[in-house]
């Protein structure tokens, strides 16, 4: 029985070194060697000079996140609370933009929020702008927002759905008001989905470089575009493109380590 279920096992576990363990490997080997394959650390100590771009990745990231959570966290109470039947169809709603090409729901918003585009234009009819919107930290951080709000709104209603509505009742009954609700009930017993939602939007927030192309014109530079202009173009260096991105998956990994601090004993204090 023991056999058999190895072997049922075997075409995942052959899936994962191949596309995940090897690829790995592959990074970590670059980033410690030259382009003649000898052992450096050089890659690793050029990090430094761009310091910046780490942070302003990190920065737009850690924004785009907490918007993220700030508007998916009622939208997911609300659909949580639907009869099963408008759940379905909200659920719907909530993902019916990702049904579209990444790009093109990208291009999609150059076209609003360019000087001439549809926004400046409603605006100017009640003499209103024109305003500078495209190619601004801003629109970047609109983009990401607008692109990943379905990766923390799912988690969270998934979490929320598990709360029963019998909890909220007995607070309410006992005097508790909305904030004590919020901070007390809604927030501990939702603390799973929170975690799952910030991994989730995190993770290609930081890495994204479509997104800091298209809406910030090239004036942001971000660590999705760093990496890529290693592999790409007149910089082409992967020894150094394979250490950014080893340095970026530590700081990914710490993230995610930190979000998991969320704990079940967490939620049984609170029950």
């Amino acid at each position: 029985m023991r056999t058999r279920r190895k072997g049922i096992a075997a075409p995942y576990l052959i899936w994962m070194v191949v596309f995940t363990v090897l690829p790995l490997l592959l990074v970590i080997y670059f980033a410690f060697t030259d382009k003649q394959g000898h052992p450096t650390m050089a890659n690793l100590y050029s990090l430094g000079s761009y310091t910046n771009v780490f942070v302003l990745s990190l920065v737009l990231a850690v924004v785009a996140t907490v918007l993220c959570l700030v508007i998916a966290y009622p939208i997911s109470f609300m659909l949580s609370r639907l009869r099963a039947g408008r759940q379905g169809i909200a659920l719907m709603l909530v993902m019916l933009p990702m049904w579209m090409n990444f790009l093109l729901r990208t291009y999609a918003w150059m076209s609003l929020l360019e000087r001439n585009g549809l926004i400046n234009r409603f605006l100017g009819l009640f003499g209103i702008g024109p305003f500078e919107m495209i190619n601004t930290a801003g629109a970047v951080v609109l983009g990401m927002v607008y692109n990943y709000l379905p990766y923390m709104i799912l988690p969270l209603y998934t979490a929320m759905l598990k709360i029963d509505s019998s909890i909220i009742e007995a607070a309410e009954d006992l005097g508790a008001g909305t904030w004590h609700k919020l901070w007390k009930i809604l927030l501990p017993l939702s603390k799973p989905g929170i975690q799952t939602g910030i991994t989730m939007v995190f993770v290609p927030a930081v890495s994204t470089f479509i997104i800091s192309k298209m809406l910030g014109g090239g004036n942001f530079w971000l660590l999705g575009d760093l990496i890529e202009s290693q592999f790409l173009g007149n910089a082409y260096n992967y020894n150094l493109g394979s250490a950014i991105s080893l340095v970026l998956m530590v700081v990914v990994l710490l993230i995610m380590g930190f979000t998991g601090g969320f704990g079940q004993e967490d939620i049984e204090g609170v029950i």
